[in-house]
């Protein structure tokens, strides 16, 4: 049980009308609060930029081989903390902060259509809710189709599901930077304990369910 567990969170840099990004500012306010002496916490601001999250995401997976990475996005529609089940692979039309998009409008030539989580988020979604923290949680399956779900399935795809993805609303509607790095600090928790759960399985049922993942539309 010594050995330390390596977690990354990254949070996105404003783009459009969200001049201050709830997410970075939320992951920030995590970084402060921490998640425990057992765990390595790494914090990065991901550019909203489709060409720039291809060439961060490999080299954030490679360089610190972290058993987690949870990515934070704002939801101008969301009213609660959203976490995300899955990725998708197509549907990539809006631009980004560079007037950018694929020309293939998808993330991975030959991928899955869809990767899921091999994280539970109905299962992390009860444990947070129930654990009175005056932050509620929900479940989604629709990362949105923008550099938030195109992260989180670069994402899913090189950890081979071990990824997760938060969607935060806006600060202030209705909670503070302090509410959703609480209310983040509660998830990533209980995610990494579902993780370091999976990882103690046997390895051949993992590859099946991936597997499995894989064909799920």
């Amino acid at each position: 049980m010594a050995t330390k567990r390596t977690v990354i969170v990254t949070g996105f840099e404003p783009f459009g009308d969200h001049t201050v990004n709830a997410s970075w500012v939320a992951v920030q306010e995590l970084e402060r609060l921490g998640l425990g002496q057992s765990v390595d916490l790494y914090v990065c601001e991901v550019p909203v930029e489709y060409q720039a999250v291809q060439s961060l995401l490999p080299s954030l997976w490679k360089q610190h081989q972290p058993q987690l990475v949870v990515h934070v996005g704002v939801s101008g529609i969301a009213t609660t903390v959203t976490l995300e089940k899955c990725g998708h692979n197509h549907g990539y039309k809006r631009v980004d902060n560079c007037s950018f998009y694929p020309d293939s409008q998808c993330c991975m030539d030959g991928g899955p259509d869809c990767i899921d989580s091999v994280i539970d988020m109905d299962l992390v979604c009860k444990r947070v809710n129930s654990s009175r923290l005056g932050v509620a949680v929900s479940v989604s399956k629709d990362a949105g189709r923008y550099l938030c779900d195109y992260t989180y399935y670069t994402s899913l795809y090189l950890g081979k599901g071990r990824s997760a993805f938060v969607h935060v609303p806006p600060l202030e509607k209705p909670y503070s930077a302090q509410d959703l790095g609480r209310a983040l600090q509660a998830v990533v928790g209980e995610m990494l304990e579902l993780v370091g759960q999976s990882e103690d399985d046997d390895h051949d049922h993992h590859h099946c369910s991936h597997q499995h993942h894989q064909h799920a539309h």
